[in-house]
């Protein structure tokens, strides 16, 4: 695998936020015009609500800590070994 192409393939996978425009040339074209003269507004962006982000990123704190404790040793140690495993395939495929 070549550099180029490794470099590439981390960042195609990162979601691009784009305005939605027509495939069509006219109606990009109108849709353009439109945008720039004020007879239509630009999509409202999507706003996530503060709140709910917290309660998720608490919850996901929580959640570790609170499997791991529920685990033997035995199935903890399996669960090491098995994420060890994937880390060095990762490794070995890059």
């Amino acid at each position: 695998m070549s550099l180029l192409s490794r470099i590439a393939s981390r960042y195609a996978c990162r979601a691009v936020q784009r305005s939605k425009m027509p495939r069509d040339p006219n109606q990009r074209a109108k849709m353009i015009v439109d945008l720039a003269t004020g007879q239509r507004s630009p999509e409202p962006q999507k706003v996530k609500d503060p709140a709910a982000i917290a309660r998720g990123h608490l919850g996901g704190l929580k959640g570790g800590h609170a499997r791991a404790a529920k685990l033997t040793p035995a199935e903890r140690s399996a669960s090491a070994s098995k994420a060890a495993r994937a880390r060095w395939e990762r490794e070995r495929s890059a």
